[in-house]
């Protein structure tokens, strides 16, 4: 299986969107490296980095959903390494 590393930058504007981001993350924990989450309190925003290392199809599905939720926004980054696991 072909995996690779990528940086999933999230912004919750909304504090009503944490639980379906969180949930949606934990679907996803076993392909997660970790996970770093800042409150910027005085913005009244949440910032969340997550690194993953997954199949790509996983991570392009992960930041869909997480795009879909109101009151979010995501980026991602992908590393160029592609890394054949075996499985």
């Amino acid at each position: 299986m072909e995996t690779r590393v990528a940086v999933i930058s999230i912004i919750v504007e909304d504090h009503d969107a944490v639980r379906n981001v969180n949930q949606l993350l934990h679907e996803y924990a076993d392909y997660i490296i970790g996970r770093m989450g800042i409150p910027y309190r005085q913005r009244k925003i949440n910032i969340i980095s997550i690194a993953i290392d997954a199949p790509q199809d996983a991570i392009s599905t992960l930041s869909g959903k997480l795009g879909q939720i109101s009151g979010i926004a995501v980026k991602t980054a992908y590393s160029n390494f592609i890394f054949q696991d075996e499985v």
